[in-house]
């Protein structure tokens, strides 16, 4: 159980850490609340942002100037004409063990990674299927329907029994962080040797995740070629999302040898840079948080996902003790958010007034929530979501880093209000 005397001394190490890199600091007193820690938060990074800007003038779309040299902290760039040939040399958000090697592609977010990815596949394989887990992320999944013909998906439902098994035509897993719970573990049980290509969304996994690695192993054991997806703008960046980023890490040294038949999916790489190239979807370096990457940054991100972490178990608990019948989903895989449904069934507008309503009401009574899409933050954000899995809406509560007593509290009063406005017909 944290303290609000320890969470705002650690919140105030957090500041530090931004506003040391900047060249001119805020001058910022310690946190007091935390609407200080937000304020101060969003203040930093927009000042950060706007001394990028004004230190790197000849870092310029055009590249015109030969004597730029852009950087954002520890990650240096080069580049060309619209950033085509991006290069970025600087620290991994992930912790690879040393028997792997790596290329990252860098993108203008995580869906352009993940689009990119899969626009690539197409000039390796005419046609392949993409197996998808219960829980996948509803965009990813309509964007293979809408723009990926190649792509035949298949939903596979847990237990898993023989889903992974080798069949005539190439198989590519779609592992997703947001999936429900078990399902992860459920395919690191299984026998992943009939598949071709691991595609890995580890959004929400802090990246020196455990279960990444886990993955990672399984997926060389098995000689799976391998790419992690990445949004950066939520764990990666101390709740302040600092920007828009987004990454396609490949996975090299675990492949098995080439079978007669088999894609080329050694050249994946090569065909997504040239996707991201065509796309226009290149990283902004203005994107990349100077203050990622130290010992410091690790053990503050450490910190901040763990009270998280431990922040969503108690929510799960409360909502299933208080509002059972109204709980849609309280165990993802990533433990980050839960989702509450209506007494009556909720369309879009529906999710997204009960949203507004909530967390408006809520925050006139004095707690740290907001309307707000995303997660990650130190305060509670609601946003309507959609289940891609069962077609149904509901409405998302992005769970905060917060100290454990004031959790608790505000995790009370959702469950109060929303069993009081659901009784009332409400939504």
């Amino acid at each position: 159980m944290e303290t609000v005397r320890a969470y705002l001394e650690r919140k105030h190490w957090e500041l530090r850490l931004l506003n040391d890199g900047l060249r001119n600091p805020l001058d910022l007193a310690s946190p007091r609340s935390v609407d200080d820690v937000v304020r101060s938060k969003f203040q930093i990074t927009a000042a950060l942002r706007a001394e990028h800007e004004l230190h790197e003038w000849k870092a310029t779309e055009t590249a015109w100037s030969h004597t730029a040299d852009p950087a954002s902290g520890p990650f240096e760039f080069s580049y060309d004409y619209q950033r085509a040939d991006l290069t970025v040399r600087g620290p991994s958000f992930y912790e690879l063990d040393g028997g792997c090697t790596n290329t990252a592609i860098y993108t203008a977010s995580g869906m352009a990674a993940i689009s990119a990815v899969l626009l690539a596949s197409a000039r390796i394989v005419a046609k392949a299927d993409i197996l998808v887990l219960p829980g996948c992320y509803g965009e990813t999944l309509e964007l293979i329907r809408s723009f990926m013909p190649h792509l035949r998906i298949e939903a596979l439902k847990l237990p898993l029994g023989d889903a992974l098994a080798r069949v005539s035509s190439p198989r590519i897993l779609l592992l997703d962080s947001c999936s429900v719970a078990g399902a992860i573990e459920a395919v690191l049980r299984c026998d992943g040797s009939g598949l071709d290509l691991l595609i890995f969304d580890t959004t929400c996994f802090a990246g020196r995740s455990g279960r990444i690695r886990r993955v990672v192993g399984w997926a060389r054991r098995h000689g799976i070629a391998l790419v992690l997806v990445r949004s950066h703008n939520k764990l990666d960046s101390l709740g302040a999302e600092y920007g828009r980023l987004g990454s396609a890490v490949f996975v090299h040294g675990h492949e098995r040898p080439p079978r007669a038949g088999d894609a080329e999916w050694s050249r994946l790489a090569f065909e997504t840079r040239n996707a991201v190239r065509l796309l226009g979807g290149a990283a902004l370096p203005a994107h990349f948080p100077p203050f990622a990457g130290s010992a410091a940054y690790w053990a503050l991100t450490k910190r901040r996902v763990a009270a998280i972490l431990r922040n969503g178990r108690s929510s799960a608990r409360c909502f299933a003790a208080e509002i059972p019948a109204l709980s849609a989903q309280l165990r993802f895989a990533h433990g980050l958010y839960v989702t509450l449904r209506g007494r009556r069934a909720l369309d879009e507008a529906a999710a997204r007034q009960a949203a507004e309503d909530m967390s408006c009401e809520l925050r006139r009574a004095g707690f740290p929530i907001r309307h707000a899409g995303s997660f990650g933050f130190d305060f509670a954000a609601t946003e309507w979501f959609h289940d891609a899995t069962t077609d149904q809406y509901s409405v998302r509560v992005a769970v905060p880093d917060l100290p454990t007593e004031m959790w608790d509290d505000l995790t009370a009063a959702i469950a109060l209000w929303w069993r009081g406005h659901q009784r009332a017909g409400c939504g």
